[in-house]
């Protein structure tokens, strides 16, 4: 898919998110490595890893080229994120829990549940696809940065992170059978996405552990 730099900053739904996944993810796997005092490569590397192993899993998922071996565009997007979060290290002390790291996380994984959710519809395949692979768009390129940084995957812990990015995905799904357009359903799904993460940052939502669960012993 040939694509020049005004399609992709002005085009379709999808790479309207794409873009700004891209950006954002860069920036947030990139301040949590200048958090562990990674050199300048291995901030790269996690950064760019958050900002296109959901995507790359996507594609493969719907048996397509990964986004990210189509074209230069894509690379220059997450080496802009990288950027920001180094530029962000030097003005902010803890870069990691600023306001603008936390509010660039909620917007990235709005815009990859986002891009995850067209391209299932797109492959045609059933509610819970859709579903699905919004989901590992998503959380995907977080999970692995969490590994690089080693770490368990923060999605598997019971904050409220994976689950925004389930409820968008369902969104998706069920405004297009509702009949909406697919604009209208990306817009539906990114803003559920981002307000509920959103949420859950302000008010400290969790999901309950198993351990929460266990009736009270005698």
């Amino acid at each position: 898919m040939d694509q020049n730099l005004l399609a992709v900053l002005f085009g379709d739904p999808f790479t309207a998110m794409t873009t700004v996944g891209l950006v954002a993810f860069a920036l947030v796997g990139s301040s949590k490595a200048i958090r562990e005092g990674f050199d300048l490569l291995g901030v790269t590397i996690v950064g760019l890893a958050m900002a296109f192993a959901g995507g790359a899993t996507r594609d493969l998922l719907v048996a397509r080229v990964p986004l990210v071996l189509q074209s230069p565009i894509e690379i220059g997007l997450g080496l802009l994120g990288v950027g920001l979060a180094i530029a962000l290290s030097v003005v902010f002390t803890s870069p990691e829990t600023h306001p603008i790291t936390l509010v660039s996380d909620a917007i990235g994984l709005a815009a990859f549940a986002t891009t995850g959710a067209i391209v299932a519809t797109g492959a045609g395949v059933s509610v819970f696809g859709v579903v699905a692979i919004a989901t590992i768009n998503a959380v995907g390129g977080g999970a692995l940065a969490d590994i690089l940084l080693d770490r368990s995957p923060f999605v598997l812990f019971e904050d409220f992170y994976a689950t925004c990015a389930v409820l968008g995905g369902s969104a998706y799904w069920i405004a297009g059978a509702l009949g909406a357009t697919g604009s209208t359903a990306a817009a539906v799904c990114a803003a559920v996405t981002v307000v509920t993460r959103l949420a859950a940052v302000t008010y400290g939502w969790t999901l309950p552990t198993v351990q929460n669960l266990e009736l009270p012993r005698e």
